[in-house]
């Protein structure tokens, strides 16, 4: 089921804003649109992600394929964008907190992957993607550090949602071991569990679909 599926059989429930996360005055002005409408939020998910464009940027095999266009590409996406969402919805958050969950705080999900891990790396390959997706760990990391300071704490995680059977992962399925590709539905179901369960022990913390820690 896509989006505007779930819109035409939710149409109370679930309003579609455009945002591009390349265009800060976007980020801006779709912020103040939630203010306008619902004036705050109990959860952010930030699960932009870019991997490979048909001409313009593959995964590097090699340090020779390596270029400033898809490392800045990668690293305005995957890292830049969602932590200037959160800034400029932070208000919103904290305006939000725990209201209408089972939470007492308000969460905040950026998407990572598991090749972000600089500890968990055995195989290279992948510079853009690996290094913008390590971009936003330490980002997030550091915001959450921030947020535990403040009077009104948000928990802030990473997640690594698997292997999904999605438009961004669908030219490397090949190597995916049986069993390890997922459908959207089973990977959203996990990752609710661990956003809908945070407690603020699991602040900073980088989770991977099943809740296991992922080392740095």
């Amino acid at each position: 089921m896509g989006l505007l599926d779930l819109k035409n059989k939710f149409p109370e429930r679930l309003d579609i804003l455009q945002l591009d996360l390349t265009i800060e005055s976007s980020i801006e002005a779709t912020t103040m649109s939630i203010r306008e409408k619902y004036g705050s939020l109990n959860l952010l998910i930030n699960a932009s992600g870019i991997l490979s464009i048909p001409n313009v940027l593959q995964p590097e095999t090699t340090l020779n394929k390596v270029e400033k266009s898809s490392l800045m590409l990668a690293y305005e996406v995957n890292a830049v964008g969602p932590i200037l969402i959160i800034r400029h919805m932070w208000p919103l958050l904290k305006a939000g907190g725990g209201s209408g969950t089972q939470r007492d705080v308000a969460v905040v999900a950026n998407l990572s992957a598991r090749v972000g891990s600089i500890g968990d790396n055995r195989l290279g390959g992948w510079h853009s993607y690996r290094s913008s997706k390590a971009a936003l760990n330490q980002l997030t990391k550091t915001v959450s550090v921030e947020f535990a300071r403040k009077k009104d704490p948000i928990i802030c995680i990473l997640l690594h949602p698997g292997t999904v059977d999605t438009d961004l992962s669908r030219p490397f399925q090949r190597n995916v071991p049986e069993g390890k590709l997922f459908t959207k539905e089973f990977s959203v179901q996990k990752l609710l569990n661990i956003i809908n369960n945070a407690k603020s022990h699991d602040n900073g913390k980088f989770f991977a679909w099943d809740g296991q820690e992922i080392p740095w």
